[in-house]
């Protein structure tokens, strides 16, 4: 049975940690694999019509940026790994949005790795692996 993982990375050692179990995992289930970077962006409500038409522009350029210094490079290490792979970049929460990108896609699975130490803020304020794992419509891998 083919299955889809989806990769959070962020180009991050942790992410590559992640791709780099998820690609052999996809090998040994015959899988396919999306890789998926999410730019946090939050609204804002008070913004003139000027403003938010400069906001729009920066938006397109982090896009651009995002998918030449993070997509591509890990589509380009994956180049000879005989896998079909995609790419997903999205604006948004990052648990979210990953999990959306997993449902769009038909993604059996979502992988991230781990970033930072467990501390007081990440239970206070929660992190991308607690909120996936509390909400996710399919299982989660968090790589060490």
């Amino acid at each position: 049975m083919s299955r889809k993982f989806v990769v959070g990375y962020d180009g991050s050692d942790s992410a590559k940690a992640a791709l780099a179990f998820t690609t052999d995992l996809a090998k040994v289930q015959d899988g396919s694999i999306v890789v998926a970077h999410v730019l946090e962006w939050s609204p804002y409500s008070f913004l003139t019509p000027t403003e938010l038409e400069e906001r729009h522009k920066r938006r397109g350029e982090e896009l651009e940026r995002a998918e030449a210094a993070i997509l591509a490079p890990a589509v380009e290490s994956l180049k000879n790994s005989g896998l079909e792979i995609e790419t997903a970049l999205k604006y948004g929460h990052i648990a979210t949005t990953l999990g959306a990108i997993a449902q769009e896609s038909g993604a059996n699975q979502i992988v991230i790795g781990r970033n930072g130490e467990p501390g007081l803020t990440s239970r206070v304020f929660g992190s991308v692996a607690i909120s996936l794992a509390q909400a996710a419509p399919v299982p989660v891998t968090i790589v060490p």
